[in-house]
């Protein structure tokens, strides 16, 4: 895409770290001595510039709860986040009718068991059911008090691009810095070919990019869902399309247990439920393996590119993140996280990556992005380096088997050779 597209939207970040100097006065036997402390060792920078846009760290807020209206994203603001993706909107609010209870939880123990660990989570909820003009009124008052922080608008329409057109023109109004298009909420509406139906369709998907990207001015990332046999084609369709960037996964359909007192589904609503999208720690390791075969796709395709990729799925820990940067990924993304932990989670995901960085001499984001991603190989390649390392092993001997083997020539080595360290 062109670089104008990114112009506008390219702001000055502010410092993100202060280092200071300090005085130490120190009594010794001709009075005091003044001595400067040197300076202060810079903590580990985690700071990112993904598709022209300045983030003071690489966590974002997905889309979903914790981006629903301007009292919670200014708090997310207020925390610290690196950008926030709001709550999907779309132009007809009144299509968009929610139920109660919508979510459901697993956790570590007994099926139904109300103790234990949360280790999974279950929503049934559509997007957002606010009108549009509340949502665009929100948006542009966050632009305006926080004209350097980084905040996208997540939006889904049905197969009309009219509509898409629309809403694209309406949302960047509001000086909004970059969509995220949502082709991947696994439930809900799929019979007006929205969210997942357009993700899962690749022919459908190139098409309504092209309507997207023709349109946007700003970076435009595409989210994907988990619920196809290979994540890598629709993300390689994105991008073909036009796209700077996509995030990956969504929620994975699930039916989350069955009440073994009533019989019935969770969550039940007057007695009945539906699949909906299961996210948390559960789907941390389901999406490490959907966000290596982007990346590896990506770094094949598109190296010389600017695209990006965003992570999510089961980020509670800065080893979490780390595990994606790792694989590739820009930006790492919490949604449910939030939820459980509230919005000061940010502040431990900084500190608990910065840990990680100083554990390995890391000074940026960039100079472990991608780092294991090489580390990945087919199970045929594992087999053929496992034989040559045994073969390799085999041809080493570790000093003299037996009698037989002395040679008299290389005495001294032959004896060195068995000498216990």
């Amino acid at each position: 895409m062109e670089s104008l597209r990114f112009s506008a939207h390219i702001s000055t970040p502010a410092a993100y770290f202060a280092v200071t100097r300090r005085a130490v006065l120190a009594p010794n036997r001709f009075g005091f001595r003044v001595s400067a402390q040197s300076e202060a060792a810079a903590e580990p920078d985690l700071s990112v510039t993904v598709n022209g846009l300045k983030m003071p760290n690489p966590f974002v807020i997905g889309s979903g709860p914790p981006g629903t209206n301007y009292t919670v994203m200014k708090r997310a603001f207020n925390e610290g986040w690196g950008a926030v993706i709001a709550k999907t909107v779309s132009l007809d609010s009144s299509k968009v009718v929610n139920v109660t209870p919508r979510y459901a939880r697993l956790r570590a123990g007994a099926n139904g068991s109300p103790k234990g660990q949360i280790i999974g989570w279950q929503n049934i909820e559509l997007i957002s059911d606010r009108p549009l003009e509340t949502m665009l009124k929100e948006f542009k008052q966050l632009k305006e008090e926080y004209p350097d922080r980084i905040l996208i608008a997540s939006i889904m329409e049905e197969y009309n691009k009219a509509a898409w057109e629309e809403l694209i023109d309406r949302v960047e109004q509001t000086g909004i810095d970059a969509f995220e298009i949502n082709f991947s909420c696994p439930h809900g509406m799929p019979e007006r070919k929205m969210g997942a139906a357009v993700g899962q369709d690749c022919a459908l998907l190139e098409e309504v990019c092209g309507w997207i990207n023709a349109k946007a001015t700003v970076p435009v990332w595409a989210k994907m869902t988990p619920n196809i046999t290979d994540i890598t084609q629709p993300a390689r369709v994105s991008l073909q399309a036009g796209c700077e960037g996509v995030a990956a996964i969504n929620t994975i359909m699930s039916v989350m247990g069955i009440n073994l007192d009533t019989l019935r589904p969770e969550p039940c609503v007057e007695g009945y439920s539906t699949p909906g999208g299961y996210s948390a720690k559960a789907v941390h390791p389901i999406a490490l393996a959907k966000v290596m075969s982007i990346a590896q796709m990506m770094k094949k395709e598109f190296a010389d590119k600017d695209v990006s990729l965003s992570a999510i799925g089961g980020v509670e820990t800065g080893n979490d993140a780390a595990e994606f940067i790792l694989l590739g990924a820009n930006t790492v993304q919490v949604c449910t996280g939030v939820m459980m932990h509230g919005y000061s989670l940010v502040k431990t995901l900084c500190s608990e990556l910065q840990e990680f960085m100083k554990k390995h001499n890391f000074s940026s984001i960039e100079d472990f992005r991608g780092a294991s991603l090489d580390y990945f190989t087919t199970h045929m390649d594992l087999v053929a380096r496992q034989q040559e390392a045994i073969r390799e092993r085999k041809a080493t001997k570790k000093g003299l088997q037996s009698d037989r083997d002395w040679t008299g020539d290389g005495f001294v080595k032959e004896s060195e050779s068995m000498v216990s360290n």
